[in-house]
């Protein structure tokens, strides 16, 4: 799978390094949805998805195409296309809602805020499972020095949690095809 295979309609943008830095701080919409069964959690968006308005929208981000050969969506989709998620009962969020350049940007008391802030909209969305990708952001927000990736003991409410790998290209250690293992193992779980 690679960028050829985005339609040209949905290919992502450049943009500049004035638009990159104008970005910092902002927000961007989570993709939520009447009935979420898994709500993926990136750490915080990236200055590109910042000035795109969508999730994982930087080149090279595997969560697209990992979410797609875990068969969660039945093609790949592109970042403009999040609004289709919830058809799939699928939604994302953040924990840490601003943008920055790097998630090293972010204070150990965001990343607990965050947790505050997750527990809260778990609450309200209830989904069967809250997925945060990125053990390092799951361990601050929800003080789990010991967590892993995968099932979690901790519950909210009745949601189970899981952790994932952080998708971004920088996370070298995970390759797409054991990012999409690891989704495919949550997708199983479902059943």
């Amino acid at each position: 799978m690679s960028p050829s295979d985005i339609p040209p309609s949905t290919k992502p943008i450049k943009p500049t390094k004035a638009e990159l830095a104008a970005a910092a701080d902002l927000t961007i919409d989570d993709v939520l949805g009447p009935s979420i069964e898994v709500l993926f959690c990136g750490i915080n968006p990236g200055l590109y998805s910042a000035v795109t308005g969508h999730h994982f929208a930087r080149p090279g981000n595997r969560f697209w195409p990992a979410l797609h050969l875990s068969g969660f969506t039945p093609r790949l989709l592109a970042p403009a296309q999040q609004w289709e998620l919830p058809s799939y009962g699928l939604g994302i969020t953040n924990v840490v809602a601003r943008a920055t350049a790097q998630a090293a940007e972010l204070s150990p008391e965001e990343f607990r805020e965050g947790g505050v802030r997750l527990a809260r909209l778990v609450g309200e969305v209830k989904p069967r499972v809250l997925a945060v990708l990125g053990v390092t952001a799951y361990r601050t927000a929800f003080a789990e020095r010991g967590a892993a990736v995968g099932p979690q003991e901790r519950r909210i409410g009745e949601t189970a949690v899981w952790v994932l790998p952080n998708p971004s290209g920088l996370n070298a250690h995970w390759t797409l095809d054991r990012i999409a293992g690891q989704l495919r193992e949550l997708r199983e779980s479902l059943a």
